[in-house]
């Protein structure tokens, strides 16, 4: 069974995204080191429930066809192999496959009711 192991919050303006977190939450960002702005949002200690996420510069302006909501993120053993059953189960792809350098690689789908989800495969080789 695939469970849900990261969120992304897209944001217009990223820095007033993460003072707004910050400010009402206390979580923590760091930036991480890839090709692309992004950051890393700590939002509790390990040892209690929780998951942590990114945040990322909205890719377009909100028409409809940006991320305009968390995006969750299922873990997979194989993205070319979640992405073929999403388009059998009539989900469709909406950001193809890329590599998260040093992570993993990662797509971006709709479900048949429009939502919006990724799926994550890992591997440290991915570039």
């Amino acid at each position: 069974m695939s469970r849900v192991v990261h969120f992304e919050i897209h944001a217009e303006q990223p820095e007033r995204a993460i003072a707004f977190y910050q400010n009402v939450f206390g979580w923590t960002f760091q930036p991480y080191d890839g090709p692309m702005p992004y950051w890393m949002i700590l939002t509790g200690p390990d040892d209690e429930p929780g998951i942590n996420g990114g945040l990322m510069p909205r890719q377009g302006p909100i028409d409809g066809q940006a991320v305009i909501a968390y995006v969750c993120a299922v873990d997979v053993d194989s993205v070319d192999d979640a992405v073929a059953k999403i388009e059998s189960a009539g989900g469709m792809v909406v950001v193809p496959k890329m590599p998260i350098p040093k992570v993993g690689w990662v797509a971006y789908a709709k479900d048949t009711e429009g939502n919006l989800f990724g799926v994550h495969q890992a591997d440290p080789t991915a570039t």
